[in-house]
C-alpha cells in the first residue's frame, strides 16, 4: 500500500547540485522503525546505495558519497529529499526513493525511478 514517487529535474549541469525529492503515500516517514532510503542506478551499472534517513531524522550516507550528500525530511508532506553537490557526468544515473523494512527484508517498497542527466 505504500507509494513513493521521485520528482526533481532531469538534468543538471556539472557542479551543481542534483536535488530531489520522494513523496510517500500509504505510510507516514515518521513510524517508528521505517527508514527511507535513497539508491540510484548508472547506466550499464549495478544498483548503488546512496544513504537513508531514518523515522528519527537520523541519516546515514554511503562513504564514497558523504561529503557530497545531504538527505532531509519534510513531515508535514510526508516526503524526504536528496542533495548531491558538485555533480560530474559519473552521477548520471536512474535515481530511485525507497522504503527499508530492516535487514531481513531489506526495501519492500520502490518508486518508479527518475532519470537524472549531468551535462553541459
Amino acid at each position: 500500500q505504500v507509494q513513493l514517487q521521485e520528482s526533481g529535474p532531469g538534468l543538471v549541469k556539472p557542479s551543481l547540485t542534483l536535488s530531489l525529492i520522494c513523496t510517500v503515500s500509504g505510510g507516514s516517514i515518521t513510524t517508528n522503525d521505517y527508514y527511507w532510503t535513497w539508491i540510484r542506478q548508472p547506466p550499464g551499472k549495478g544498483l548503488e546505495w546512496i544513504g537513508r534517513i531514518a523515522y528519527t531524522g537520523e541519516t546515514y550516507y554511503s562513504p564514497s558519497l558523504k561529503s557530497r550528500t545531504s538527505i532531509s525530511r519534510d513531515t508535514s508532506n510526508n516526503q524526504f529529499s536528496l542533495q548531491l553537490s558538485s555533480v560530474t557526468p559519473e552521477d548520471t544515473a536512474v535515481y530511485y526513493c525507497a522504503k527499508y523494512n530492516g535487514p531481513e527484508t531489506e526495501h519492500d517498497y520502490w518508486g518508479q525511478g527518475t532519470q537524472v542527466t549531468v551535462s553541459s
